[in-house]
């Protein structure tokens, strides 16, 4: 029997009830995208009966089980820019699409120094060595996992960034005059799990998402303190933000001795990002 496209992507994410119908669409659309190679406008052509794959079907049954489609495709969408994913990796989000904007916005210059903590996929200073003028580009991560990732992006999309395994908490990178250092770190206090999609709790890395609840300052706290050891005097260092702590961590780095501290919202109106500089 006959079936437009229109009709049967409905059909279809109405079978994804742990996500909101628009996103529901969304995903179906996507998924087929993959598995076709064609574009929601080239599917309204087609009428016919609708013969599927077996590999469509189990990756929607994986889409059904609440796991991110991001991690079905090994791959997802940063700057304009596909990077690779794994369940060892945070998936890119928009708010650190912007977080990146922000620093390529702020710093003109060519040649920059450039440290990322808590790289996952890279998404960050690969995207930065494209985006900038000839910059110098450094990653850490403590996960052996997540750097193999950030390494195989590094090489498929052709930037320089030398990545290295550091345990933030407990070692320092062994980098000075740094121009910036910019870090999206672990910063959801556990007692926060419960508000959060089950699509990111049940499969994304906790190791990239969760602070105890006892310490919820203890990534920014500690890469603040190390970074007055590694930037220059008039470098900036850059964070992305848990919202609900944005003045808690403005007061931290002022205590710590940065100036020139601010908090950045971003398009949905939410404290996201901060930049301070190091007198």
């Amino acid at each position: 029997m006959p079936i437009s496209y229109l009709d049967f992507s409905r059909k279809l994410a109405a079978q994804l009830q742990l996500y909101p119908e628009s996103e529901a669409l969304n995903l179906v659309d996507w998924l087929l995208e993959y598995h076709f190679g064609l574009k929601k406008v080239d599917f309204l052509k087609f009428m016919e009966e609708w013969d599927l794959p077996e590999a469509f079907w189990q990756d929607f049954e994986k889409l059904q089980s609440g796991q991110p489609i991001q991690y079905i495709l090994g791959k997802a969408p940063f700057y304009g820019r596909d990077f690779l994913v794994t369940p060892d990796t945070l998936i890119p989000r928009n708010e650190t699409e912007e977080l990146v904007y922000l620093i390529k916005s702020q710093n003109p210059k060519s040649g920059l120094k450039i440290l990322d903590v808590g790289t996952g996929t890279g998404c960050i200073p690969i995207t930065l060595s494209l985006e900038m003028k000839d910059p110098e580009v450094y990653a850490v991560d403590i996960s052996k996992e997540a750097l193999q990732v950030a390494e195989k992006n590094r090489d498929l999309l052709h930037a320089k960034v030398d990545f290295s395994q550091i345990d933030i908490l407990n070692q320092i990178p062994n980098l000075e005059d740094l121009d910036i250092l910019v870090s999206n770190p672990p910063y959801v206090p556990l007692s926060d799990k419960e508000e959060m999609h089950p699509n990111v709790v049940d499969h994304e890395p906790h190791l990239a998402l969760f602070v105890a609840d006892s310490d919820p300052l203890i990534f920014y706290r500690e890469v603040g303190e190390k970074g007055k050891r590694m930037l220059k005097h008039g470098g900036l260092l850059y964070f992305e933000i848990y919202e609900k702590a944005a003045e808690a961590i403005l007061e931290l780095l002022e205590k710590q001795g940065y100036d020139r501290v601010t908090i950045h919202k971003d398009l949905n109106g939410k404290d996201r990002m901060l930049s301070a500089v190091w007198p």
